[in-house]
């Protein structure tokens, strides 16, 4: 505590300014730098290639392939289009859904071996 009151007694004194100056410009920059870093390391880089993942996957789909959807709907595509899919979810009962809405593809006979 007590070095403390040295430095506050010089500054109220008017002390140098170096003891009341902050970080300078390059400190800020290279405090600004690492923030923009760590910013595109944790959130923009994962979320951009996720993104890009997606959209192969929705790309790839194809007559046959076996999916689930956001809403947790399993079916097997029957017919696609440029911005919608058909899923087979059972005999008989067929569901038309945007293909944005397809989360992940399954492995074939995953439908089977649930049933």
């Amino acid at each position: 505590m007590i070095p403390f009151i040295g430095q506050a007694h010089a500054a109220a004194e008017g002390g140098t300014a170096a003891a009341m100056a902050g970080p300078g410009m390059i400190g800020q920059l290279v405090m600004l730098g690492g923030f923009i870093l760590i910013f595109w390391l944790l959130i923009w880089r994962p979320q951009s290639k996720r993104a890009k993942e997606h959209k192969n996957l929705l790309a790839e789909l194809s007559k046959g392939d076996e999916v689930v959807t956001t809403g947790g709907i399993l079916g097997k595509v029957t017919h696609v289009t440029d911005e919608f899919i058909t899923l087979q979810v059972a005999d008989n009962m067929e569901l038309n859904f945007q293909k944005s809405s397809v989360a992940a593809t399954l492995p074939k006979g995953t439908i089977k071996a649930i049933k």
